[in-house]
């Protein structure tokens, strides 16, 4: 077919072809292909050099281009100072123990200080009970008087060997004074039972005779050392060993004692006797002492296993006892050095009975229990203070002879 000049044409035919065929026509032609090419090779190459820049930031070598063996150690020590790596290294990572079986105590907080109160220190008061019945009332009446904070009190008792009903009293008194809904009840009570098989009459000739003292303290002292033993734990600051026969003793006897800081201190202890409406304050505790070169001379010419007994005439120790001294209405602060102690009141830090110090069921430098317990704390290099103005009162023994 011929076409006119004035029909369609090769530049009129390609503007009428459709977007699509057009944008590949373009893409196919040698020229776009190659700046293509250019193009994603120029990408590849700005992307490679990009990266590795990035990576020489991490492992930029500070100091001379050489090898480290080629280095002069100037240069070496200046390569180093930025290269070094800080390595930590932990020898004391905490260890993690989950096991219910294992207890972990701190007795490093627990201390016995003149702050007691303050500080929220435990004390632990411990009276060995036998055959004591008829004293528990008015024991307790005086126990409920202290004003030492009784949430910070302990209550322990070892009843032993006991005939009467002291165990069902003891009992009955801790209930009625655990379920009081004032400030009286105390942080807790334990009641031990122990028996020892010492036969001993309560008849008070019998029990404070010379031939009985021996075998007498020697059980007393088992007695207190299972109390001890069973009742003192690791909360406890103070251990307050209180007899169940006292009759009166001030309120305040607890901040009293604790405001000496000393580690074993007793007070006086007497009795009031009345003879024709006359009251008669009698010395009651022979057992707190101070040596004398006669009592070490005895001691010496003795066996070991006897056991002195102070107070009677069967042995002449010339010691001085703290009951002859003293005046109730003088100073109640002052303090003399003792070298043995009675167990009517002893107030002792915790630490003095955790250290290993108790009261010996044998003879001990030929005393036993307290008075043995007040030997070996000094042996041990502990302080043993009396107050002599200081006067606790305990009940009538009405004894009738034989004490010196």
């Amino acid at each position: 077919m011929l076409l006119s000049k004035g029909g369609i044409n090769w530049k009129s035919a390609r503007a009428q072809l459709p977007p699509g065929r057009a944008l590949w026509n373009t893409a196919t032609r040698t020229r776009f292909l190659l700046l293509v090419i250019v193009a994603g090779i120029f990408l590849l190459l700005w992307r490679g050099i990009s990266s590795s820049a990035s990576e020489m930031q991490s492992f930029y070598c500070w100091g001379p281009a050489k090898p480290p063996m080629d280095m002069t150690q100037n240069e070496h020590a200046r390569w180093n100072a930025h290269l070094q790596t800080p390595v930590i290294f932990n020898h004391h990572a905490p260890l993690e123990v989950q096991s219910t079986s294992i207890r972990h105590v701190d007795l490093n907080p627990i201390n016995s200080t003149r702050k007691a109160v303050l500080n929220e220190e435990k004390v632990l008061i411990l009276t060995p009970l036998k055959d004591a019945a008829p004293y528990l009332s008015k024991y307790f009446d005086l126990l409920a008087s202290l004003t030492y904070p009784h949430r910070l009190i302990d209550l322990a008792f070892l009843v032993s060997d006991s005939k009467d009903d002291t165990l069902a009293v003891l009992a009955s008194e801790l209930d009625r004074i655990q379920k009081r809904p004032d400030q009286i009840p105390f942080r807790s009570a334990m009641v031990i039972e122990k028996d020892f098989g010492f036969e001993l009459s309560q008849n008070v000739e019998e029990r404070h005779s010379f031939k009985a003292q021996g075998p007498r303290r020697k059980a007393m002292g088992r007695a207190r050392n299972y109390l001890l033993a069973t009742a003192l734990t690791h909360e406890h600051s103070w251990v307050y060993w209180r007899d169940v026969d006292i009759v009166e003793s001030p309120e305040k006897i607890l901040e009293d004692f604790i405001a000496h800081d000393r580690d074993i201190l007793v007070p006086n202890v007497w009795f009031h006797r009345y003879e024709k409406g006359v009251d008669i304050e009698g010395r009651f505790d022979y057992n707190s002492w101070i040596e004398s070169d006669k009592g070490i001379k005895l001691a010496n010419s003795l066996d070991k296993n006897v056991v002195l007994a102070e107070g009677y005439r069967e042995y002449d120790t010339g010691r001085t006892y703290m009951a002859k001294m003293g005046d109730r209405r003088e100073n109640k602060d002052e303090e003399i050095e003792l070298d043995g102690i009675g167990g009517v009141n002893i107030l002792v830090k915790a630490d003095v009975h955790r250290s290993g110090i108790n009261f010996p069921c044998y003879a001990f430098e030929n005393q036993a229990e307290t008075e043995g317990f007040a030997k070996m704390a000094k042996r041990a290099g502990y302080e043993v203070v009396g107050l002599p103005n200081y006067v606790v009162w305990h009940i009538d023994t009405e004894e009738k002879g034989g004490n010196a």
